[in-house]
């Protein structure tokens, strides 16, 4: 069983910064995209980062100078580092990563989601 779980979410100020970590587990051959996404109450969900086995990334406009994708494919984890943040950026935010298992084709996998909360 392959499983995605999210860590660093929390509270913050506007202005404040946040650490996410996504890291995985399993059964793991190997990993190609990582990235994350985010959904708002009301609004749909939205790719926020994406980063490619070899650290190719890109970003909605949105967060473009304040939010760094990250990866340790040592760990299999991937990171997203989120500076100046807004009380727009409020959000649970999700990771997602395609693997390819021992045993199993490659699938798109996603984690549970953590919360993101910013105060102005």
């Amino acid at each position: 069983q392959v499983q995605l779980v999210e860590s660093g979410g929390g509270l913050v100020q506007a202005g404040g910064s946040l650490r996410l970590s996504c890291a995985a587990s399993g059964s793991i051959f190997s990993i190609n995209a990582m990235g994350w996404y985010r959904q708002a109450p009301g609004k749909q969900r939205e790719l926020v980062a994406r980063i490619t086995s070899d650290g190719s990334t890109n970003y909605v406009d949105s967060v473009k100078g304040r939010f760094t994708i990250s990866r340790d494919n040592a760990k299999n984890t991937v990171y997203l580092q989120m500076n100046s943040l807004k009380p727009e950026d409020t959000a649970v935010y999700y990771c997602n990563a395609d693997i390819l298992s021992s045993w199993l084709p490659e699938y798109s996998y996603w984690g549970r989601g953590t919360q993101v909360t910013v105060s102005s």
